[in-house]
């Protein structure tokens, strides 16, 4: 008999009651102060890691930690913060026009609506789940590279796009675990359900997860 496509609810409410139990409060790893610190980080860590932005962005912070103090920053000087980064010049033009922006446009404050943050220069639909969910308490679930790989390999939420992950996410996460499902998969995916090689030995959900080919637990 081959493999079932993907998870039925009951097994995907499971899935997150375990996941729930191995991190009863789950955050991102980002370090902010403030939804428009978290805004800027969220915008850096793109095809970036979280430990690469976190040695970053305390300069940058220190230098310009309101919209008002980044806007009159120049593109330049931001990059001298962020040039550890990957695309780090793209992101620094971005990081200005954004603040700007929040202050033309919002009295710079973060928008709490996703049109109006995908609407900002260097946001895109996942940039914008993270900070609805993380800064405003939003259900919603960001679908990055591990969410993506965790969603498909599990069988929770098995799609070829991205939007069609968070789609799936969206109808099988039980309304009482949406807040966590994003920061519970990422991490999953970050540090157990890992790219090259996923940990299944210690993985919580493995007694549920429909990855066939799962890792032994290496010999010593």
């Amino acid at each position: 008999m081959g493999q079932r496509r993907r998870l039925t609810q009951d097994e995907a409410a499971e899935l997150y009651e375990k996941l729930g139990e191995a991190l009863p409060e789950p955050k991102t790893e980002l370090v902010y102060s403030d939804p428009f610190t978290l805004l800027v980080a969220v915008v850096l860590s793109a095809q970036a890691t979280d430990v690469g932005v976190n040695k970053a962005t305390p300069g940058l912070f220190a230098l310009a930690g309101t919209p008002d103090e980044m806007a009159r920053l120049t593109p330049e000087q931001v990059e001298e913060k962020i040039k550890t980064i990957g695309l780090y010049r793209n992101k620094a033009k971005n990081v200005v026009a954004l603040s700007k922006q929040l202050i033309e446009e919002h009295d710079g404050a973060v928008p709490q609506t996703r049109a109006a943050l995908e609407a900002l220069p260097g946001v895109g639909r996942k940039t914008a789940n993270v900070v609805l969910a993380e800064a405003f308490g939003e259900g919603t679930i960001a679908v990055d590279t591990h969410v993506f790989r965790v969603s498909n390999r599990t069988g929770l939420a098995p799609g070829k796009t991205v939007d069609k992950v968070e789609e799936k996410l969206m109808k099988i996460t039980p309304e009482k675990y949406l807040h966590g499902a994003h920061h519970w998969l990422i991490l999953h995916g970050r540090y157990v359900c890992k790219a090259r090689k996923p940990e299944c030995w210690r993985c919580h959900v493995a007694d549920i997860c429909l990855y066939r080919d799962k890792t032994p637990k290496p010999e010593k």
